[in-house]
C-alpha cells in the first residue's frame, strides 16, 4: 500500500474559516469551524451551531463529522478547528469522544488549531483525549448479556 499523501493543512484550514463564517453563534459570538479530511480526500466542514437551548446547539466538529458520516465517509486523516482564540483552541471533550469512535484503536488523528492572527497549534486526538473511552473495549453487562437481567 502506497503511504498516504501529505496533508494540506492550509486548505483544511481556508475551510474551516469557510464554515466559521456562516456560523451561528447568536448567544456565546463565538464562532467556530472545523473541517474533517476524509480518508478518499474529500473535505468536510461545518460551523457551530447554537440554539436558544444552549444544550441543543452543536460544535462545529460534530457538524462536520455528521456531514462527513452522512455522505458516507468513515474513515479519517485530519481535522482542522479555526476560532478566534489565541491561542488556538482544540475541540471540546464531547468532540473528541464523538471523533474517537472513528478513529481505529491502533490509528490516531492529527488535529490542528488556528486562528486568524496566523496562530497555530498542532496536535493529536489521541494526546487530547488519552485513555479514550471506546466501546469495543468496554461493553455493557446488559449489553453482552452480563446483566441482573440475564438468565431470567
Amino acid at each position: 500500500m502506497p503511504p498516504a499523501p501529505e496533508i494540506d493543512w492550509e486548505s483544511l484550514v481556508v475551510a474551516a474559516e469557510e464554515a466559521r463564517g456562516k456560523a451561528c453563534a447568536e448567544w456565546s459570538g463565538y464562532r467556530v469551524g472545523a473541517a474533517l479530511l476524509a480518508e478518499d480526500g474529500s473535505v468536510h466542514a461545518a460551523p457551530n451551531v447554537e440554539l436558544s437551548i444552549p444544550a441543543l446547539g452543536t460544535c462545529a466538529e460534530r457538524n462536520a463529522l455528521v456531514g462527513a458520516v452522512a455522505a458516507g465517509r468513515r474513515r479519517f486523516r485530519a481535522l482542522a478547528v479555526v476560532t478566534d482564540s489565541s491561542p488556538p483552541a482544540f475541540p471540546c471533550g464531547a468532540c473528541r469522544q464523538a471523533l474517537v469512535d472513528f478513529v481505529p484503536a491502533e490509528g490516531d488523528l492529527p488535529v490542528l488549531a488556528a486562528n486568524a492572527r496566523g496562530e497555530r497549534r498542532r496536535t493529536r486526538l489521541s494526546a487530547l483525549l488519552p485513555e479514550a473511552f471506546r466501546l469495543g473495549e468496554h461493553r455493557h453487562p446488559v449489553a453482552t448479556g452480563q446483566g441482573r437481567r440475564a438468565g431470567r
